[in-house]
């Protein structure tokens, strides 16, 4: 019986695949879990089903997880369609690509659009600039038709990169960036892709949620327009936007052990998928790793710059939860996730750095923090909607 429903369900699943149209129901994943058949079928099909079938009610938008340090997913610009691979950056606003008007190394080993093969491109005089944390960009804006999970935005604004100094963009596995903060923050005035899709009416809410997997795995996704039920299944808290810039939040305290380590008088937190770290003023760095020293019969071993904290791997299972206190609660993530292991060798995912705010010392929750929770960027209410992941 239980072979002949896996069956079925899994006919189903192809049916979505190819666009059949079937009647509104239980997703597949629901279905599964609820008759014992859910972890049957992961193991007979690595790649996490969950992203192919939310055609019937959002878009999904599956994200290649690359080593857990970077998730990244392919649009396309332009008609006939010339398709670019993109970070989904929440602690950014531009969408942009390299273009065939840049020669910098970062740029040729890259996919570069060509707006003469465009019917539909609407180039301007108007240029951009964009510094990251590990990055830059110079290009100039122009409009075209953007199409992300199947959602087509018309006449959107993009940058088209000019130049790419440096090599942080030449070795990266994708080709550009789409930020999904808010517009107060978008260089040279751009439009972001997600406020488009709300103000043309493409979402059904005005929202949008992400999954990032863990271990190299696949079935990471960005949803947008609509909250997937089943990874939600442990409640949802939801947090207050302090600023609407960055997907910004007031932090209460950070506790090892149930001793406050860090922000001991609240501090400013952003909830930032486009990066990979959990970030940090480099005061609350040592206190950390002063904490660690203490809890771990001093076997963390701190060298070198704040970027790179080697441990002893035979320590982690020694370490504690570090608790993130957010709007009164406590958000834990376990050592698991914040140390990195590869090859034998392990460190700390944390990054110390000072960047001056003014509301004081600002905190930047990456990757590492995000992959123990289903993440919900709520735009209609200005709040972090967090669902502790199993």
């Amino acid at each position: 019986m239980k072979l002949l429903l896996l069956l079925s369900l899994v006919a189903m699943a192809q049916c979505l695949a190819l666009r059949v149209p079937l009647r509104r129901g239980k997703s597949l994943r629901q279905s599964l879990q609820e008759h014992g058949l859910l972890q049957h079928y992961l193991k007979q099909h690595p790649y996490n089903p969950a992203t192919k079938y939310f055609a019937t009610s959002a878009s999904a938008e599956p994200l290649q997880n690359y080593m857990d340090n970077e998730y990244f997913g392919t649009i396309s610009i332009g008609s006939p369609a010339q398709e670019f691979t993109v970070i989904f950056d929440t602690g950014s606003s531009n969408l942009w690509v390299p273009s065939v008007y840049c020669s910098s190394p970062a740029c040729t080993n890259h996919n570069r659009f060509n707006p003469a093969d465009s019917s539909t491109f609407i180039g301007t005089n108007d240029s951009v600039e964009i510094a990251y944390g590990t990055g830059s960009m110079t290009g100039i804006l122009g409009y075209d038709t953007v199409t992300v999970a199947d959602i087509e935005v018309l006449n959107q604004i993009f940058g088209l990169a000019e130049t790419e100094p440096g090599d942080f963009f030449y070795y990266v596995p994708f080709d550009g960036i789409l930020g999904l903060a808010f517009p107060s923050i978008a260089s040279s005035g751009a439009t972001p892709v997600f406020d488009n899709m709300m103000k043309e009416g493409l979402v059904a809410q005005d929202l949008f949620s992400v999954y990032l997997s863990k271990n190299g795995q696949s079935g990471s996704f960005v949803l947008f327009g609509a909250i997937d039920s089943s990874y939600t299944t442990n409640g949802i808290s939801w947090i207050p936007l302090s600023a609407e810039t960055y997907w910004q939040i007031t932090m209460d305290s950070v506790s090892i052990g149930g001793q406050v380590v860090a922000c001991s008088a609240g501090c400013q937190a952003i909830v930032d998928t486009g990066t990979s770290l959990l970030a940090m003023p480099n005061s609350a760095l040592n206190n950390l790793l002063n904490a660690f020293g203490a809890s771990s019969n001093g076997q963390v071993r701190p060298q070198g710059s704040t970027q790179d904290l080697p441990i002893s791997c035979e320590a982690v299972s020694s370490l504690p939860d570090v608790v993130f206190y957010l709007n009164g609660q406590g958000f834990p993530v376990p050592p698991s996730a914040y140390v990195l292991q590869s090859n034998g060798y392990c460190s700390l995912a944390f990054q110390g750095m000072n960047i001056p705010t003014e509301s004081g010392e600002l905190w930047i929750l990456g990757d590492v923090f995000i992959r123990e929770y289903y993440v919900i960027f709520n735009r209609a209410n200005n709040m972090v909607g967090l669902s502790p992941l199993p």
